[in-house]
């Protein structure tokens, strides 16, 4: 037992009465039964209350990863906390890989598909969609194993701890292929606004960088897939911009990307943005991140950039990723290929909570859905219309946790899951 402290980027403090760390399922399982409120901790990546709760939080990151090919199937059984960047390098020395990474590799599996994070390709789903398999422990302390054959399985994947402790994840591979990552700057705002499809579908993998002023955004990464033996190759200008001869960084004084100027390498070290032996991101940060239907980009695009003379003193930087519609139930890209906008903002919260109202209003003709794990301030009121299966989502939460063992503060609020 030990106190739980802050989340990652120091902007939450956990108010958990107790930190565990189980050794076993059979320990986790005793836990669930005898705590009236319990909540799973993962890498500590969110920026609000979602992990937290009034009682007892338990860690499985410290586990052993455990991971478990089968090969027939092409699937890989993991333990939930482990990390993506572990599994990554573990998968790849071995000639597998992963359809998708996000940006950060130090996240936790079950984390980041418990909320929908997502990575970025105009073709490619998120990191939920990848799940083939689930075995969590339900609030009556159950070992529950599922897949894809179960009909509620598209409610069960992005479920926000809502359904039960993860504690083994089972994931699609293919085969390893090779990346190639090539960093263009001076795109201009007006190409974006008018090619923004043909822009995304440049490569495997795209993401634009800005931070809202002038006319050209700050640089524009394409992550291209290679084909076996190939290392590619890529013009020196596209839709206006040109080819960057030296390293561009995120984070200013910070080398901390993966590597840059068209090297070929494998796709655990290309598709994240940052090495997993290096400080994620910025560290000392907020973020904020809205989906919206990628088909409306270009306005969604130009009514936050009407304010971006208010965002951009207190903004690190934004990028934009693309992520194909899926059918889990609380996807932020469920039923439709998706935008999203994300805000990397300096450590102010007065600014950032004074301006996400702001970009709320700006985008909410679009339909726009918050990352789950992020700052915003829409609650059940906002969200109940633009997540059609909520309702189903609910009844499944009730049978799976009929204790309410899992609820906490954050679920009554986004989602309405009270006593």
């Amino acid at each position: 037992m030990s106190e739980v402290g802050v989340n990652w980027a120091g902007n939450y403090r956990f108010g958990a009465a107790e930190l565990r760390r189980p050794e076993s399922v059979e320990e986790l399982q005793a836990l669930v039964i005898a705590s009236p409120r319990i909540r799973a901790l993962g890498t500590r990546h969110s920026f609000n209350d979602l992990a937290d709760t009034t009682g007892t939080l338990v860690s499985l990151v410290e586990r052993e990863p455990e991971p478990r090919l089968d090969t027939d199937r092409m699937t890989v059984s993991v333990a939930a906390g482990t990390r993506y960047g572990v599994l990554a390098s573990w998968l790849a020395d071995r000639g597998f890989a992963l359809h998708n990474m996000g940006s950060l590799p130090h996240i936790s599996v079950a984390g980041a598909i418990a909320t929908g994070t997502h990575g970025s390709g105009n073709a490619l789903g998120n990191l939920s969609t990848a799940v083939a398999g689930l075995q969590s422990v339900t609030g009556e302390g159950t070992l529950l194993e599922v897949d894809r054959s179960d009909p509620q399985f598209d409610g069960m994947v992005v479920s926000l701890g809502a359904l039960g402790i993860v504690t083994r994840v089972t994931l699609d591979i293919q085969p390893s292929f090779d990346v190639r990552q090539d960093v263009y700057t001076g795109l201009p705002w007006d190409n974006v606004l008018a090619e923004f499809e043909q822009i995304t579908a440049a490569a495997y993998s795209v993401s634009l960088f800005t931070d809202w002023r002038g006319d050209s955004l700050q640089s524009a990464w394409f992550k291209t897939r290679l084909a076996p033996g190939e290392s590619g190759s890529m013009p020196p200008t596209l839709f206006g911009t040109v080819a960057s001869t030296a390293e561009v960084s995120l984070v200013e004084g910070e080398s901390n990307t993966t590597v840059q100027g068209g090297i070929p390498g494998p796709w655990s070290e290309r598709l994240p943005h940052f090495r997993l032996d290096s400080t994620p991101s910025n560290g000392d940060e907020l973020q904020t991140e809205y989906f919206v239907d990628r088909r409306t980009a270009p306005e969604a695009l130009a009514a936050v950039r009407a304010l971006g003379e208010s965002i951009a003193p207190h903004l690190l930087i934004t990028e934009l990723r693309t992520i194909a519609a899926d059918d889990l139930w609380l996807s932020t890209a469920n039923g439709r290929p998706s935008l999203a906008i994300h805000f990397t903002w300096k450590n102010e919260p007065e600014a950032v909570a004074r301006l996400v109202p702001q970009i709320q209003a700006a985008l909410a003709p679009f339909g726009a859905r918050p990352h789950w794990g992020k700052v915003n301030t829409m609650a059940v009121a906002d969200l109940a219309a633009l997540y059609p299966r909520l309702a189903e989502f609910t009844s499944l939460a009730e049978r799976l946790d009929p204790q309410h063992r899992f609820r906490n503060a954050y679920l009554e609020r986004v989602l309405g899951l009270t006593d």
